[in-house]
């Protein structure tokens, strides 16, 4: 399979775990083998899972590199967005990377998928379905079974209650009582997948923009109209077939949605009293968090801020953080993690955890001096053209401009204190 992964958002629907930088799919809540992992790790897991020649490629903005690198290794294919443009552009650029940069053959199926769905694997291997039933001159979608008359996905209505349909047509989100009608005509949930031939969206590249070579769309991309692929693509197009998955699926971007799949009520240094019911606690803080007699509540602590909510009411987050400001106090760099203890007018503190054979090229600090001090692990630092061995307890100062590199030759802890110039 040839799969493109959209990745954005915002960032606000998990707050405090999500931010700015990351968004709900990288919040690593969901279990695997007794570890954390994050929707996006999930997600391409069970790709390989199916697939283990799978080209995927993330298509995602320059704010979302490092983490993504972090998550998936520093291999993974990056189609970098300059700006945000809306869906068609972002799977315009992204189809001409396979084409121009993997050499991936205009005859090949490609899919286009969203970075964040929750599921089991029999999803993926509908995809994998999927790329070897698409011909040279049709879309094909897939279209979830709706479990509920849901107000908040759009609909297709299929032509045939068979696996395979024509499409007959599409409905926006509905209220509660049509979403029941459609339910009634066989409807499907829209999921965001698409699939055609590269060659099928080459030619709509061309209708839109002339031919044009991948680093041409790059270099002009900030330009382009902001258009989604719907209005783009899918509402001029007369052959449509959408694939029915009957199999689990969740949609889970907001607390409500994610406490019905994490493995346990509490996460972290949290305890719930015997009286709390249907609560959660997930604090990422290195101090306790009690819930007593709490009913119907999720509580997330974290750097970045503390939510307490009723779990159904947690949908409506997003509002409320847009009015607040806030910087993202936990960045996940492709090296490792740092997470601002202190920041003030005069200095600022983090607290940089670099993994094991990472390495921090060629930093240079904003700072008029910084001071770093190992806590734990051994590593090299290069700077001013020499090497030298460093361990726990070492300490060493950067003047600003200076430029230094730090090899982790096991997983290092570092405490690190800025002075603003």
């Amino acid at each position: 399979m040839n799969i493109i992964l959209l990745s954005g958002g915002s960032g606000k629907r998990l707050w405090p775990l999500s931010n700015s930088i990351r968004s709900k799919q990288f919040v690593r809540l969901l279990n695997h083998n007794g570890k954390y992992e994050s929707m996006l790790q999930r997600v391409y897991r069970q790709i390989l899972k199916i697939d283990p020649s799978a080209n995927v490629v993330v298509a995602t903005g320059q704010s979302q590199v490092n983490i993504i690198r972090n998550q998936l290794g520093k291999d993974i294919p990056i189609c970098i967005e300059p700006s945000r443009r809306d869906t068609f552009p972002a799977i315009a650029l992204a189809s001409l990377y396979l084409r121009d940069k993997l050499n991936i053959n205009e005859t090949e199926t490609v899919i286009v998928c969203p970075v964040d769905p929750y599921v089991d694997d029999s999803y993926f291997e509908g995809l994998y379905e999927i790329s070897k039933i698409v011909n040279n001159n049709s879309l094909y979608l897939m279209g979830i079974e709706p479990s509920y008359p849901s107000e908040k996905f759009g609909y297709i209505i299929p032509a045939t209650d068979e696996k395979v349909s024509e499409v007959l047509t599409f409905k926006e989100k509905p209220t509660k009582e049509k979403a029941k009608e459609y339910i009634k005509e066989g409807a499907l949930w829209n999921s965001g997948v698409f699939a055609f031939k590269l060659n099928y969206i080459i030619n709509r590249i061309n209708r839109k923009y002339g031919y044009i070579q991948y680093s041409e769309l790059l270099s002009g991309y900030d330009g382009l109209e902001k258009i989604s692929f719907d209005y783009a693509v899918v509402e001029y197009e007369q052959r449509i077939k959408v694939m029915r998955y009957c199999g689990f699926w969740q949609d889970i971007g907001t607390w409500d949605s994610m406490t019905k799949v994490i493995p346990t009520n509490t996460i972290g240094s949290a305890i719930l009293d015997e009286s709390s019911t249907n609560s959660y606690i997930i604090n990422n803080l290195n101090v306790p968090v009690i819930g007593v007699g709490c009913e119907d509540t999720v509580i997330v602590a974290s750097q970045d801020g503390i939510l307490v909510s009723n779990i159904e009411s947690s949908e409506t987050i997003k509002q409320y953080v847009e009015n607040v400001e806030i910087s993202p106090m936990i960045i996940e760099m492709e090296w490792g993690t740092q997470i601002i203890l202190d920041n003030s007018k005069k200095c600022q503190t983090k607290k940089i955890t670099i993994n094991s054979d990472k390495c921090v090229s060629d930093y240079i600090t904003d700072y008029y001096e910084e001071s770093w001090t190992v806590l734990e692990g051994a590593g090299e630092i290069q700077m001013n053209n020499t090497s030298k061995k460093i361990g726990q307890g070492d300490v060493f100062k950067i003047s600003k401009e200076t430029k230094f590199s730090l090899f982790a030759q096991s997983v290092m802890t570092v405490i690190s204190i800025g002075v603003w110039c």
